[in-house]
């Protein structure tokens, strides 16, 4: 009725200012041929009136979308099949849903209804709040059939309204996976089939063919990348409990737990893990290191293994990385001028030791590898040594340590020193042997990069001295050292100005001078950001550069608090700092300025 009547859509659409009156012609002067493109793109013959399958029906809200139509006094906004809902349901009086994979329950959404019975009426059973079945739809006419939801449930049934296309996607993501571990725990009840030899290099499945695989296990572990690459998830968490199986993707630094499976599922998950990335299958006793390389859609993307065994069995965190992430401009992550241009010249520096220091996930790798990328060249020799390898690069020479067989940082670099490098990266300095090699081969002619993990860039001098390293060695061979943190950055599609005391802003830690209050902005909380007021991530930096100046003060032991004040009357800009500038520029909040400063002092 409503979504098949053209006038009232269309009129309903001009009313919401959705729809021009130039664009209303358009639609009406179009439709018909319009329908019959859209009805050959999906493998229905041309002439008819539509495709048999609801699914693969053409309705005029497909239409009007496929038109890619500018929203009124909106350039370059386009309308979207949601925008067109959210007006169907404000004008029906109908509460409209945007379903978000990670909110809504496994079971309610596989085991409430058959699937054939959600793809013929659009339907998706998503909650049970209250004792009340909360069900998706996309067709407000049918109302009749969650009549028939509730007697089948014994239960009540609230609707909503939503996007087909979300229905659609969850239901193949939601039934796809569960059927794969449904079918994965039946067939574990007998013996467990030879999983088979497999490439470390994998291409990920499209849906249609996990669809016919009967493989469930291959088909479990396919949809679960997939959903993370879809999910921009940073990590994969595979967690054995006691009664079953929990995995969680981390996304802009934050876990969420999607789902739970069942127990016996776990190891055969896990094997199938182990083997794409290389471990040993019956070693369940010791942590084990592996990678996997994919291709998902033509797309290239690394993901590194980790095992460990726990309580109830073994754990798995899978780091996801993306080469568009890891291999970016300097330029564009996140230095303020001042600093990229000091940065720039510890890169032009013939040779010397640059740092960057901050704890695990600061996205010190990130620096790493788009610093290695921009100075790459034919003419440069670049050495990796890391453990592991984050990311293969045709254009490094990297090497991973192993300590089984005695390749360790230190032992390598002496061997690296005899391959002729220009450039040498050592994934971290853990020792004193590995400092001496480090320090060594800067003084020898060669710009070293490394890591260490400290709080701030003036903790890295103390943290040399602590390995034993000379303080007249630090100083000659240390170029600088960058310190960052990673933040969560405001959501763009729903960011608001807000008022903040500057008595509030000390509280926080933030170097706030003024005394009055402060505007700042910060993110009210939306659907593409999943109402967390954040979207994304950006670093904050602190870099601290060895003058002529502060060189002599190093040689001769300086405290750190001395080390700080001559850094900052020469420019140097704090953590804090860097922190306060993007709250001011509306690129974050102080609340993240809390979370990552913990109340200590940055």
């Amino acid at each position: 009725m409503y979504l098949d009547d053209d006038t009232y859509l269309l009129n309903l659409l001009q009313q919401h200012r959705l729809l021009s009156a130039g664009q209303r012609k358009l639609i009406v002067a179009s439709k018909a041929k319009q329908r019959q493109v859209l009805i050959k793109m999906r493998g229905g013959r041309p002439g008819g009136k539509k495709n048999g399958s609801p699914v693969d029906a053409v309705t005029l809200v497909d239409i009007i979308t496929s038109f890619n139509l500018e929203l009124p006094g909106k350039k370059a906004t386009l309308l979207t099949e949601e925008d067109i809902m959210r007006a169907v349901a404000a004008d029906l009086k109908l509460p409209f849903k945007k379903l978000d994979p990670l909110d809504l329950d496994l079971e309610v959404v596989t085991k409430t209804i058959p699937k054939s019975f959600a793809l013929s009426h659009l339907l998706l059973p998503f909650a049970v709040k209250n004792g009340v079945l909360e069900v998706a739809m996309c067709d407000p006419a049918k109302q009749e059939v969650l009549a028939d939801i509730e007697r089948a449930n014994q239960v009540k049934v609230k609707s909503y309204l939503t996007t087909k296309s979300d229905i659609l996607k969850i239901l193949a993501e939601f039934f796809g996976f569960q059927s794969s571990i449904s079918a994965a725990e039946s067939h574990l009840a007998n013996p467990l089939a030879d999983l088979g030899n497999l490439e470390q290099y994998v291409r990920i499945s499209s849906s249609s063919e996990i669809a016919s695989s009967d493989k469930h296990i291959t088909s479990a572990v396919d949809h679960l990348f997939c959903y993370a690459f879809e999910q921009r998830a940073s990590d994969i968490h595979l967690e054995p409990k006691r009664q079953d199986s929990h995995v969680r993707l981390r996304i802009d630094g934050v876990l969420h737990t999607i789902y739970k499976l069942p127990k016996v599922v776990h190891a055969a998950v896990l094997s199938r893990i182990k083997t794409l990335s290389r471990l040993d299958i019956a070693e369940k006793r010791r942590p084990q290191d592996g990678r996997i390389k994919v291709d998902r859609e033509g797309k290239e993307a690394e993901i590194r293994v980790s095992t460990m065994p726990v309580a109830f069995g073994e754990k798995v965190v899978l780091r996801i990385l993306d080469p568009d992430i890891l291999f970016q401009d300097v330029a564009g992550v996140g230095f303020s001028p001042r600093d990229l241009a000091l940065y720039r010249s510890f890169l032009a520096s013939p040779h010397g030791i640059v740092l960057v220091t901050g704890p695990t996930g600061s996205g010190k790798s990130t620096t790493l590898y788009s610093t290695l990328k921009s100075i790459a060249s034919p003419e440069k020799n670049i050495v990796t040594v890391e453990d592991p390898v984050e990311m293969v690069h045709e254009e490094f020479n990297q090497i991973s340590v192993q300590p089984q067989i005695d390749v360790t940082f230190a032992n390598i670099l002496r061997t690296i020193l005899r391959q002729d490098p220009d450039i040498i990266m050592i994934g971290e300095i853990r020792d004193l042997p590995t400092a001496s090699h480090a320090v060594q081969a800067a003084l020898t002619g060669h710009l070293v990069f490394s890591t260490l993990h400290t709080n701030d860039a003036i903790s890295s001098v103390s943290r040399l001295l602590d390995l034993g390293v000379q303080p007249f060695m630090i100083a000659s061979a240390l170029l600088g050292v960058v310190a960052q943190r990673l933040v969560r950055t405001i959501c763009p599609h729903c960011v608001e100005e807000v008022v903040v005391s500057a008595q509030v802003l000390r509280g926080y830690g933030l170097p706030v001078r003024d005394e009055e209050d402060v505007v700042l902005k910060r993110g009210k909380g939306c659907r593409q950001c999943r109402h967390t007021g954040y979207l994304g991530r950006c670093a904050v930096f602190e870099l601290f550069g060895v003058t002529e100046k502060i060189r002599p003060l190093i040689a001769h032991g300086a405290s750190e608090d001395d080390l700080r004040q001559a850094a900052s009357a020469e420019g140097m800009t704090t953590l804090r700092d860097d922190l306060w500038r993007k709250i001011q520029a509306g690129v974050t909040t102080c609340e993240e300025a809390l979370r990552i400063m913990g109340g200590g002092a940055v």
